[in-house]
């Protein structure tokens, strides 16, 4: 997992891979068959251990607050490759690794619509306004992770990220709009 979490798939020679497991090749063909078998299961490992998930907290903007610090937080932990692996394990492709980069988008797409679930949860229950695009929403706070996991590839600190994720959160009000301003509201006043 951490193979390829530092280096990608590409960048993840089957020899890199053996020695992190300590096996030899024809073991690693005979347990996964192919290297993106291992691959596969490296995703799914990396999601149970080290992946970022949305808190079940009261409130979609404690949950949001929650995931973006969290992912501040895990993609640069120490000793660890910085980043998020389903973020970066397939920034570049050939034909032949297609299936690699598609199986990554499948599991950002599924991270983006399980956050805009949680949203359109808050819309129903009367947390975000009627009018909020849950799913612009959800695509800016998957778009803002995306980024905080490339700047901590890059070398950006703890605390940079966490301020970036301080800074996403001061536009919750603007985007998701403001619960107090909705009771009683029945049309837009005209400004004079």
């Amino acid at each position: 997992m951490e193979v390829f979490w530092e280096h990608g798939y590409e960048g993840s020679s089957v020899s890199e891979l053996t020695a992190a497991m300590g096996i030899n090749a024809p073991s690693l063909y005979a347990a996964f068959s192919c290297k993106e078998n291992l691959f596969h299961e490296a995703v799914a490992l990396y999601e149970e251990q080290e992946g970022v998930s949305l808190p079940d907290l009261a409130s979609a903007r404690e949950a949001v607050a929650g995931l973006l610090r969290n992912g501040a937080i895990a993609y640069t932990e120490a000793g660890k490759p910085h980043g998020c692996l389903i973020v970066l394990g397939a920034t570049t492709y050939t034909p032949k690794t297609e299936g690699i980069r598609d199986h990554l988008a499948e599991r950002r797409r599924a991270s983006s619509a399980g956050l805009r679930e949680r949203l359109d949860r808050a819309t129903a229950e009367g947390e975000l306004s009627p009018e909020v695009d849950t799913g612009v929403l959800a695509g800016y706070v998957t778009t803002v992770l995306t980024g905080m996991s490339t700047q901590a590839r890059d070398g950006a600190s703890r605390e940079e990220l966490l301020a970036i994720a301080d800074a996403a959160m001061a536009a919750w009000d603007r985007l998701a709009g403001d619960p107090a301003g909705w009771a009683g509201r029945s049309e837009p006043t005209a400004s004079r």
